[in-house]
């Protein structure tokens, strides 16, 4: 087993400079955990207090049952992937590999045994006898991640260990370390600040912001059903578009008026506020970019805007535009829904009509910022319901 637990866990620098507030968390066994979050978050620390880098102010971590405040980190049970790989220059792989299991005085043979089947799972036999200066980016995270698979540990920690690759080799180590997870079927607590890294490799995700949890749930869930507003722009690229407005009701219904444009809100997030009782406020609504639609002046329900800035992705578009209201939202729009020549009319300066379904709407409070319809755990309070939302055929305008 390799259960990790943290209870109320603080780490406090100096007399009031407070790092890491009140973290709780039970990870399985055998999970794969992400902390992410902005710079300063606490992330990293709390994956040093783990690892026995950092003092615990308050509180206690236990592994596999066992608190480990006061145990050095070779006796934790634990292996550690630095964000700089923390290879010895003037030691080969192999010697880099076998360092730790010589220390504990492990047979030759045994020290043969492991680092080489653990390079060959890593594809970096052939290096063995290389010096880390002989070695890409890529190869000596390798190297680091050999290291620690060879100690058998309980619990493997990585902070950041892709942030020095550049974007093609990060892209290809996110699939080995899937792939490697599935070898080695152990315990993994991963920290970086790349929601994509946290988004393809975790079970769960851990997202913080000033030291505080800010919710924990599976991808889906922090995408689809984020608790609050932090957590609705952290995920998902580029970030939700986000508008103030009120909520309105009219006996079992609910209104939003975005953009000045009075929206019915139907299907599961009508009969999920109803279910709540949800009062009229002030709200923040959010709507991410992929589900923004292009529209016609037809529909009653689009918004007219102004293309501003258009940013060509290959498969998608990326339209900056501007409302009537001046608020200022992104659309992501797939370019194969996209016939050539209404493609190449969507330019800067030209109006055009967008629509959004009432089913891809969050609902924050004003003040809160928390969202109105999940419990705190990412869990919408009723279940779904078919839309009957339509989205109209595209339809540009140039400016005149």
């Amino acid at each position: 087993m390799a259960r990790v637990k943290l209870t109320n866990v603080k780490k406090i620098y100096g007399k009031n400079t407070v790092a890491v507030q009140e973290f709780n968390l039970d990870i399985a066994d055998k999970e794969f955990i992400v902390f992410v979050g902005p710079s300063g978050c606490g992330k990293s620390t709390t994956l040093r207090m783990i690892a026995g880098l950092e003092d615990i102010s308050e509180g206690t971590v236990e592994i596999d049952g066992r608190v480990v405040n006061d145990l050095q980190p070779k006796d934790r049970g634990i292996a550690m992937v630095f964000q700089n790989y923390a290879l010895y220059p003037h030691l080969t792989v192999f010697e880099n590999m076998a360092f730790s299991l010589r220390l504990k005085k492990v047979p030759n043979d045994e020290i043969y045994k492991r680092v080489t089947e653990a390079a060959e799972v890593l594809g970096i036999t052939e290096y063995l006898t290389r010096r880390p200066r002989e070695l890409s980016g890529g190869q000596r995270q390798r190297v680091a991640i050999g290291r620690a698979m060879v100690r058998d540990s309980k619990v493997f920690l990585m902070d950041e260990p892709l942030s020095n690759l550049d974007a093609k080799l990060r892209n290809q180590m996110r699939a080995e370390i899937i792939l490697l997870r599935k070898k080695i079927n152990t315990t993994f607590i991963y920290v970086t600040h790349d929601q994509t890294e946290a988004m393809t490799l975790g079970d769960r995700i851990v997202i913080m912001k000033d030291g505080f949890i800010m919710q924990v749930g599976s991808p889906t869930e922090v995408f689809e059903m984020p608790d609050n507003l932090f957590v609705a722009e952290f995920i998902g690229a580029p970030k939700m578009n986000t508008m103030r407005t009120k909520l309105e009701r009219d006996g079992d219904e609910y209104f939003v008026s975005p953009f000045g444009v009075r929206m019915p809100i139907g299907g599961d997030k009508g009969e999920a506020l109803k279910a709540k009782d949800v009062q009229p406020q002030d709200i923040v609504l959010g709507v991410r970019p992929e589900h923004i639609t292009l529209s016609n002046s037809k529909n009653p329900y689009a918004v007219p805007c102004q293309i501003r800035v258009k940013e060509m992705m290959g498969s998608e578009l990326h339209l900056h535009v501007v409302t009537g209201t001046e608020e200022k939202i992104v659309i992501r729009v797939p370019t194969v829904d996209i016939a050539p020549h209404q493609l190449a009319a969507l330019v800067p300066g030209v109006r055009i009509y967008i629509t959004f379904r009432s089913k891809v709407m969050h609902f924050f409070n004003a003040e809160t910022e928390h969202n109105l319809l999940t419990d705190g755990n990412g869990t919408v309070q009723s279940a779904e319901q078919p839309s009957d939302d339509v989205v109209d055929a595209p339809e540009t305008k140039s400016e005149e």
